[in-house]
C-alpha cells in the first residue's frame, strides 16, 4: 500500500508538471499547431519529472554511469509510447467534443490516470525490473 500512495503522489505531481507546461504553452502561443506544441512539451516535461520520481523514489535505481542511465530513460520512452497514446487521445477526444481548454484537459488528466496504472506495470517489469523495491 505505501508503493501505492507514493506512486499516486509522483503520478499527481507530473500529471501537474505535465498539464501545467501545456497550459503555459497555450497561453503564450496561438498560432498554428498550438495544441500539438503543447501536448509535445508537456508530455516531454512530464516524461522527465515522472522518470526521475520513478527511478529515484518509486524503483530506487541508481545509475551507475550515464550511459546507463541513458539507456534506462530510453527503455522508459520506450515503455511509454502506448500510455502517451492513451493520454493524447484522451486529451484529443475531449478537446474534439467539448472544444475548451478545461475539458481538453481534463481528458489529459483522465489519460495520464489510466496510462500511469499501466506504466508502472511495464516499468516494473521491463525498466527497473533488475533493482525492484
Amino acid at each position: 500500500m505505501k508503493i501505492a500512495l507514493r506512486y499516486t503522489f509522483f503520478a499527481l505531481l507530473a500529471t501537474i508538471a505535465n498539464i501545467g507546461s501545456q497550459d503555459i504553452v497555450v497561453r503564450l502561443y496561438q498560432g498554428s499547431f498550438h495544441i500539438i506544441l503543447a501536448l509535445l512539451i508537456g508530455t516531454a516535461v512530464g516524461l522527465i519529472s515522472k522518470y526521475w520520481f520513478d527511478k529515484k523514489y518509486i524503483f530506487g535505481y541508481q545509475a551507475e554511469n550515464l550511459g546507463e542511465d541513458t539507456r534506462k530513460l530510453s527503455l522508459y520512452t520506450l515503455t511509454g509510447i502506448i500510455t502517451t497514446c492513451i493520454f493524447w487521445g484522451l486529451e484529443l477526444t475531449f478537446e474534439s467534443i467539448y472544444g475548451t481548454r478545461e475539458m481538453r484537459y481534463l481528458g489529459g488528466i483522465i489519460g495520464l490516470a489510466i496510462g500511469y496504472i499501466i506504466k508502472y506495470q511495464l516499468d516494473k517489469r521491463f525498466v527497473f525490473a533488475t533493482r525492484n523495491t
